[in-house]
């Protein structure tokens, strides 16, 4: 582990992995992004000496990201992918019959055809990893049937162990994977979900969330970030209006050509470019250690995507935010686009998962006792990392007047309209759907009008928190039983003192800004020189967080270099001279 990763200590679960993994278990560990799952099988795959370690994984990006990593560790692995030539794949087979590799990657749908089913027959190997293993499960949030036909494996194969990682599933989707691979009574192992190097903040989006975008991105100048847009139109028009405002900043999405899109991704991994704007094709598997940051624009599909996708920032273990932008519109349009789903159980559950995130992001308990509640784990404080535990406390006010004047709206329009319609009711709008249902005519018709669209939006998105209304299958607005009770003035409603005053508050964080270390940022320079010579990303070489360490303890030989967190032989042979040189000129 120190030669070949630069290591000296295991993270919480890896060593019980590597261990099942030796001992010839089938296993199942699930460890938050940013864990380390990947020494979990990289390291017994260096163990079993003359055989290979297969390992199915989802995207060709992170396949060749792995590849290249383990390659400047002078690890031997390879791929079987659909941008190889048949030379390539050849010289492939023949690095396999002669027992070249320590590790082989490929695609479930690669992992599915007969010819590498005859492979597996063929050559020797220890164990087989499947990455991302939360695609098997119906029940998970990027289900895919690809890897649902993986149980042949244990069919056709079961003296070779499975080994399966994920960094999201509940347990019922945990049992699930369990089943769909017949995997043979596993070592199970489940790590924390608590990310205590994460800041997690929640806004109310206002218009189109441009003006809170920019404000936040001026905290973060210099660094590397993400930006998750709803649709790929959002995407470009985003990374245009950043560009306008002199932010280094370009789109990614999957209906960009194929070389724009790898051209954007490798300008972003290379830290060419600071800011990437895309739609959730993008980061699954990218290994890129500095992400300080992660903005949503609007609301994920569910926990579980929210989750994986605030993981990809900090996961080198420094301090990083996670700003998620959100509306109850959110909710509307993704539920419309879940309509197209013929399975009914399907559907109402794909419907529900977004529902439980509109709630998470309304809600005013602890951003991390929401997340890790959510996986079945119980946090007792997150030590001010996210808005809510931050915030001083908040004077309620009753506003069950207003809500009894909603509900009343509701009911006596029949129940059969949708959120625009009810407040423009109650505003005594007089647009021609009001007038032709009748509305104007209602006794609750501009009963409202001196309050603000936002605070009536508000309101009801208080409703909908306090399970007082629900949507029927049209989008229309219903009363619930709760509701119901309210209305009838048996149940009060409560909410923010600045609810009708402030709509768009803006929240306050203690962020932890840090001035410019000046040892740090001439140390990246050498890195990036060096990145750029080798041809690989700025992180291969070092991540960050190794290079806080040597510009803080600023090592000159060899033997306190290796103690730094991240160096190791190969990389002290590698890059050890030039960096000790810069180290003496800073010392100097």
């Amino acid at each position: 582990m120190q030669n070949y990763f630069g290591f000296n200590s295991f993270r919480p679960l890896q060593r019980e992995s590597i261990e099942a993994i030796i001992n010839k278990k089938d296993l199942l560990t699930i460890l938050p992004t940013g864990g380390g799952k990947s020494l979990c099988y990289q390291l017994p795959a260096l163990y079993f000496e003359g055989q290979v370690t297969v390992v199915i994984s989802p995207l060709i990006a992170l396949i060749n990201d792995q590849v290249i990593n383990l390659g400047l560790n002078n690890i031997k692995a390879d791929k079987l992918t659909s941008e190889l030539n048949n030379e390539e794949i050849s010289e492939v087979y023949r690095k396999l019959n002669n027992k070249e590799l320590s590790l082989l990657y490929v695609s479930p749908e690669r992992a599915n055809m007969e010819s590498f089913k005859a492979l597996l027959r063929q050559v020797d190997v220890s164990f087989i990893v499947i990455d991302e293993a939360h695609c098997v499960s119906e029940w998970g949030h990027e289900f895919r049937p690809d890897y649902r036909k993986l149980h042949f494996l244990k069919e056709e194969f079961p003296h070779i162990p499975i080994a399966a990682f994920t960094a999201t599933a509940t347990c019922k989707v945990a049992d699930d994977i369990v089943s769909a691979l017949k995997l043979d009574n596993p070592t199970r192992l489940k790590g924390s979900f608590f990310r205590d190097n994460l800041i997690l903040n929640v806004k109310k989006r206002v218009a189109n969330g441009r003006k809170e975008l920019v404000n936040f991105l001026k905290n973060y100048d210099d660094e590397s970030g993400i930006i998750y847009t709803f649709t790929r139109k959002e995407t470009e028009e985003i990374a245009s209006f950043l560009q306008s405002r002199g932010f280094n900043a370009l789109a990614y999405h999957a209906g960009l050509k194929s070389e724009i899109r790898k051209e954007n991704q490798d300008k972003f991994i290379r830290d060419e470019t600071k800011i990437i704007v895309a739609t959730i094709a993008f980061g699954m598997g990218i290994d890129k250690s500095n992400v300080r940051f992660v903005v949503h624009m609007d609301l994920p599909k569910s926990m579980e995507s929210y989750y994986q996708e605030i993981g990809r920032a900090g996961r080198d273990g420094l301090k990083s935010e996670c700003l998620l932008l959100y509306a109850m519109g959110d909710v509307v349009k993704k539920s419309e686009l879940m309509n197209s789903i013929e399975d009914e159980v399907y559907k109402n559950f794909a419907k529900n998962k977004i529902e439980e995130l509109y709630n998470y992001a309304n809600s005013r308990q602890c951003r991390h006792q929401a997340v890790t509640g959510y996986f079945e784990e119980s946090l007792i404080e997150c030590e001010n990392l996210c808005d809510n535990c931050q915030k001083e406390a908040v004077e309620e006010i009753d506003i069950t007047q207003e809500a009894r004047m909603l509900l009343s709206t509701i009911y006596r329009s029949g129940q059969n309209f949708g959120s625009a319609h009810i407040v423009d009711v109650i505003k005594g709008s007089k647009n021609k759907k009001v007038i032709e249902n009748g509305h104007d005519r209602l006794s609750v018709y501009g009963i409202g009008k001196e309050i603000s669209k936002d605070s009536w939006g508000l309101v009801i998105d208080k409703l909908f928190e306090k399970k007082a209304v629900k949507r029927g299958d049209f989008r229309q607005l219903m009363l619930t039983s709760f509701g119901a009770n309210v209305l009838k003035g048996k149940q009060n409603i409560y909410a923010d003192v600045d609810i009708f005053e402030e709509v768009a508050k803006e929240i306050s964080l203690d962020k932890e800004h840090e001035i410019k270390d000046e040892n740090f940022e001439a140390l990246r320079e050498v890195r990036a020189e060096l990145a750029s010579q080798k041809g690989v990303p700025a992180y291969v070489v070092f991540s960050d967080a190794t290079l806080k360490e040597i510009a803080k303890k600023l090592p000159c030989d060899e033997e306190s270099f290796l103690d730094i967190n991240g160096v190791g032989k190969v990389k002290l042979e590698r890059y050890g001279e030039v960096f000790m040189n810069k180290v003496k000129e800073l010392k100097q």
